[in-house]
């Protein structure tokens, strides 16, 4: 039932049956190689068996991130204990996040420099924009608490940039850094700069957050046109700046529609759990996201 109904789970049951061929072995091989890391009493294979087989526990994660289900009514759901599910989930979400963002059935991106090797190989336009997942507040006392504030949402964030492409299809989630930092810093931070600077020609559309960015580029990053006049500007300069403006961001708009995509998983609209796992979230959700937006085109493609 789980399987045959994508409203549960957000993904197909082809897309399911081959996340159980790809990440089932690597599952068992990292369970085998953590049984035997350490003395035992008993060999491995021996004393009680999982009540919880690998494919439940895979469905148990992907109801989790799709509808940020809580562990107690999974666990009442699979009729395991609460621990089991926490820590289905805690195996299965890494497996997920390394996977990478899926553009073709035979391609994977998993770091920025195979995005930006991607674009410029296939020509595409690039999309880049922050977005901001609420978390809970750090405890009173905490060293260096403040840093999750985010200053535009004046609320407890962190912050992931998310490329995609033309179409709005997403190719990379970046590992999250808290919420006050901002866009552009965040972008240099992971290196955007030194790859776009180094790199193939290519055309990056970004939104006003990055401002800067291509004069260090080489006009690779392209953000909305500066205002030349702050105040008293003539008619003809606005009406002429707010074309351009607007003509700048129907182009960048697909990235938005590739950020609510992402929202829909409910895991990415608030955060509760630990902030250690949230980017491990991000770019798990990221994953199967494409890995379905690219499923859902082969047809279309093969008709």
């Amino acid at each position: 039932m789980i399987i045959s109904n994508r409203r549960i789970t957000g993904l197909s049951a082809d897309v399911i049956a081959e996340l159980i061929a790809e990440v089932g072995p690597l599952w068992h091989e990292r369970h085998q190689a953590r049984l035997a890391s350490r003395p035992r009493m008993r060999a491995v294979g021996a004393g009680a068996k999982h009540q919880l087989v690998f494919v439940d526990r895979l469905l148990a994660t992907l109801v989790h991130l799709r509808h940020a289900t809580t562990h107690d009514v999974l666990a009442c759901w699979f009729g395991v204990d609460r621990s089991t599910i926490s820590r289905a989930v805690g195996e299965v979400r890494p497996l997920l996040a390394e996977r990478g963002c899926t553009v073709s059935p035979d391609v994977r991106l998993r770091t920025l420099a195979e995005v930006v090797e991607h674009l410029g190989a296939s020509g595409k336009t690039g999309i880049v924009d922050g977005t901001e997942i609420r978390v809970r507040r750090p405890v009173a006392g905490r060293k260096d608490r403040d840093r999750f504030i985010s200053g535009k949402n004046k609320q407890n964030a962190v912050k992931s940039m998310v490329v995609t492409d033309g179409e709005g299809r997403v190719l990379w989630c970046s590992p999250t850094t808290p919420g006050s930092c901002a866009d552009i810093t965040h972008a240099r931070q992971l290196g955007l700069v030194k790859l776009l600077a180094d790199g193939p020609a290519l055309e990056i559309l970004a939104d006003a957050g990055y401002q800067g960015l291509g004069a260090q580029t080489g006009g690779r990053v392209v953000t909305p046109p500066h205002r030349k006049f702050k105040k008293d500007a003539p008619d003809w300069y606005e009406e002429m700046h707010e074309r351009q403006r607007k003509a700048h961001s129907s182009r960048r708009i697909r990235v938005e529609h590739g950020i609510a995509h992402l929202k829909n998983w409910r895991a990415l609209t608030r955060h509760l759990g630990r902030r250690e796992h949230i980017s491990d979230t991000v770019q798990a959700v990221a994953g199967l996201l494409s890995h379905q937006q690219t499923a859902d085109l082969i047809p279309a493609r093969q008709s």
